[in-house]
């Protein structure tokens, strides 16, 4: 591992709002917050956000800054990444955010049932291959519906139509009620000051003349969950890797808030 890495996990090892916490500790000890967020840490009874695979934080520290109003928690597994909004939040001395270091799959060992009031997908990889891998797959709505409250909301940020389109139907098939839904955010009608906050992959993507998709959707208590039955179209680009340039795609005048 370089130094910087192991500089950054140092800081963060100091860092009052980051917690890390490897599964043999939640094993032995469990999670002593779990259900006390509120009380123990955010000292305040504000909704409580998660941004799921929350890379360098943007979205997190983004958010936070937008509403005050509100408690949000960023959750990664690669720590040296989470760096980057761990410090830009302490050191603008938010009281709001904080960072937690561990494997989506865990979060019900963080968070009681009801505890959060909305998630954010942001860019997550599509897993065109690995439907349990995939971070809106009904394996993982189980997993997000066991800690959010009765009518909490899902955020899905994609640069991928292989998401968007499975999310979707995944949505659709479930019957679960759409808030909102695009296939073209920057040129949707959607006015909204999350419109202003971009991470550093979707400003990639952006650069590169793709749509940015979105979708907001609630997620109610349910008996059973059903994969939907679709064949979709792969992603072509990624087959190439993220970094891989793309075919040339004409650019388009970015405009918040209103169709082009």
């Amino acid at each position: 591992m370089g130094k910087n890495k192991l500089a950054k996990f140092a800081n963060m090892e100091e860092y009052p709002h980051v917690f890390q916490y490897p599964f043999a500790v939640l094993q032995e000890k469990g999670f002593g917050m779990k259900g006390r967020w509120n009380e123990l840490f955010f000292k305040n009874d504000n909704p409580i956000v998660l941004e799921l695979g929350c890379g360098k934080g943007e979205y997190t520290v983004g958010l936070a800054k937008l509403y005050p109003n509100k408690n949000f928690i960023g959750i990664d597994i690669k720590g040296a990444r989470m760096w980057t909004g761990a410090k830009q939040s302490l050191e603008a001395g938010m009281t709001n955010v904080a960072f937690l270091r561990t494997h989506i799959e865990l979060i019900n060992h963080f968070f009681a049932t009801g505890e959060i009031s909305e998630i954010w997908i942001t860019f997550p990889d599509p897993q065109m291959n690995k439907v349990n891998k995939r971070m809106t797959s009904t394996r993982f709505m189980k997993l997000y519906r066991d800690i959010l409250a009765d009518k909490g909301i899902i955020h899905l940020k994609t640069d991928s139509n292989f998401m968007y389109t499975y999310t979707s139907a995944m949505v659709k098939e479930n019957a679960l009620p759409v808030l909102f839904h695009t296939d073209d955010l920057y040129h949707s009608d959607l006015v909204d000051d999350i419109l202003k906050i971009q991470t550093f992959y979707e400003q990639q993507w952006l650069n590169r003349g793709l749509n940015i998709k979105y979708i907001k959707f609630e997620c109610p208590q349910r008996d059973n969950w059903m994969e939907p039955d679709i064949e979709i179209e792969k992603d072509d680009y990624r087959s190439f890797g993220r970094s891989h340039p793309l075919p040339t795609s004409p650019k388009r005048e970015l405009k918040i808030g209103g169709a082009k």
